[in-house]
């Protein structure tokens, strides 16, 4: 039976995390475990990752809570700490992701951090500008549909550099190729005046729909990702993700 968004976050944030406070805590002791999770030693393995059965167990609607909950505790500076040694070791055998995060290649929006997760939990396709193609495509097809994971967010980020690139329309080797896929991003933003990433407004603009346009080729391009959302099996959202503060908005 599948248990409530709630429930999943909760097991979720007892069960998967990243550095454990201390050596008190990698070694198991009582103290160690209530400084992560607020619980006895002996009522809870911490560190574990996750698990086939918790993958099951996952409705898309607790796969992105899930993922509010981790930015929440990131963005304010409350993320559970585990032993990344143990998450390798944990996950050597297998892997049972929850969720897909299509995100920028920027320095600053590392998935897993920002929604402080760890080994095993999210698959992370990267690419400049989080646009899709039909190797996003493909990627997020094995992911969802072979691997289990029951949702995906697509995310974008302030002050995004390739955004910038496009509306500039600049030139480099095959850069100048890629940024081409942000054309419909552009047009459907209607910029009004002079195009220049120097306006901050326009690049947000851009950026947000260029998000939007991702999260509609997702489903509009896979058959296989479209059945899944129509069998409720799978959810597919976008997000914009604050680079001078961390915190995540989710679209729509």
């Amino acid at each position: 039976m599948l248990r409530t968004s709630e429930q999943i976050s909760e097991r979720l944030h007892i069960f998967s995390r990243r550095r454990l406070f201390g050596s008190a805590a990698g070694s198991g002791s009582a103290l160690g475990v209530l400084a992560v999770t607020g619980r006895p030693a002996q009522a809870q393995d911490t560190c574990r990752a996750v698990t086939k059965e918790m993958q099951s167990a996952t409705s898309p609607a607790a796969a992105i809570q899930m993922l509010k909950d981790g930015n929440e505790r990131f963005a304010t500076g409350k993320e559970v700490n585990c032993n990344l040694l143990a998450q390798v070791r944990d996950t050597a055998g297998g892997q049972a992701p929850i969720a897909c995060v299509v995100g920028c290649i920027d320095s600053r929006v590392p998935p897993e951090m920002v929604f402080d997760q760890e080994f095993g939990s999210i698959f992370s396709p990267r690419i400049a500008g989080n646009f899709v193609n039909t190797d996003i495509l493909g990627s997020l097809e094995f992911a969802c549909k072979v691997a289990g994971a029951t949702a995906i967010v697509v995310l974008g980020h302030t002050e995004c550099g390739a955004v910038k690139g496009a509306i500039d329309k600049a030139k480099l080797g095959n850069l100048t190729a890629m940024l081409k896929n942000f054309d419909p991003a552009i047009a459907a933003a209607k910029i009004q005046g002079e195009r220049t990433s120097k306006d901050k407004k326009q690049v947000q603009k851009v950026a947000d729909e260029n998000v939007k346009i991702a999260v509609k080729n997702i489903t509009e391009k896979s058959a296989v990702l479209k059945e899944m959302v129509a069998k409720k099996e799978l959810v597919v959202v976008g997000a914009m993700h604050d680079v001078s503060t961390g915190k995540i908005t989710f679209f729509g």
